[in-house]
C-alpha cells in the first residue's frame, strides 16, 4: 500500500489526517452549538469539558498535516487552473492559517491565565504565574468570532465539495475518498 499521495489522489495518510481532524471539528462545533442551545448542564460539561484538549489535538494534527503536505507537495492532485482553481488555493489556505490561529489564540490566552492546562491527562501548564491580560485579550476578543468564521469556511469547503461531485461531475471529490 502506497502512504504518499500519487498525483491523481491523496494517499491514506492524508485523508486518515483529513477525516479525523473533520471529526474531530464536527465535535468542537457541535459542543458550542450545544452549549448554546442547552446552556450549562451535564452533558454540556462533559462535551464542553473535552474543548481545550481536542483543540490543542487538532492543533497537533494540523502541524502534522502541514509537514506530511509540504513532504508531498510535488505529489499533491492539483487545484487546477483559472479563477476556479486559484480560489481552491486561497480556500484551502484560508481554512488552514484559521485553524491554525484559533487554537493558538486559546493556548496563547490559556498560558496568559495562569491557570494550570492538562490534556488527556497531562498536565501542560502550571499555575505558578499572574494573569496577563495583553495574552488573554487577543482570544478574548478573537477567539470565538474567528472560531464561526472557520465554521463558515468549512461550509464553503463543503458546499465546493458537492458542486465538484454534483454539478461538475468532475471526479475532483474521489481524490479525498481515495
Amino acid at each position: 500500500m502506497r502512504l504518499m499521495d500519487d498525483g491523481l489522489r491523496y494517499g491514506p495518510v492524508t485523508r486518515a489526517l483529513h477525516w479525523l481532524m473533520a471529526g474531530l471539528l464536527v465535535w468542537q462545533f457541535a459542543g458550542m452549538f450545544v452549549k448554546e442551545i442547552v446552556g450549562r448542564s451535564p452533558l454540556t460539561a462533559f462535551w464542553v469539558g473535552s474543548h481545550k484538549g481536542i483543540g490543542l489535538l487538532l492543533l497537533t494534527l494540523l502541524i502534522i498535516r502541514a509537514v506530511w503536505g509540504l513532504y508531498n507537495l510535488r505529489r499533491r492532485p492539483r487545484h487546477g487552473r483559472g479563477f476556479w482553481g486559484g480560489a481552491a488555493v486561497v480556500g484551502h489556505l484560508v481554512l488552514y492559517a484559521l485553524m491554525l490561529v484559533v487554537p493558538s489564540l486559546a493556548l496563547l490566552r490559556q498560558y496568559g491565565s495562569g491557570k494550570p492546562f492538562e490534556a488527556f491527562g497531562v498536565q501542560l501548564m502550571t499555575n505558578t504565574r499572574p494573569e496577563v491580560e495583553w495574552m488573554m485579550a487577543p482570544a478574548n476578543a478573537a477567539h470565538g468570532l474567528l472560531a464561526w468564521v472557520l465554521l463558515a469556511a468549512i461550509g464553503g469547503h463543503i458546499l465546493m465539495v458537492l458542486v465538484h461531485r454534483f454539478v461538475w461531475k468532475d471526479g475532483t471529490t474521489q481524490r479525498m475518498l481515495g
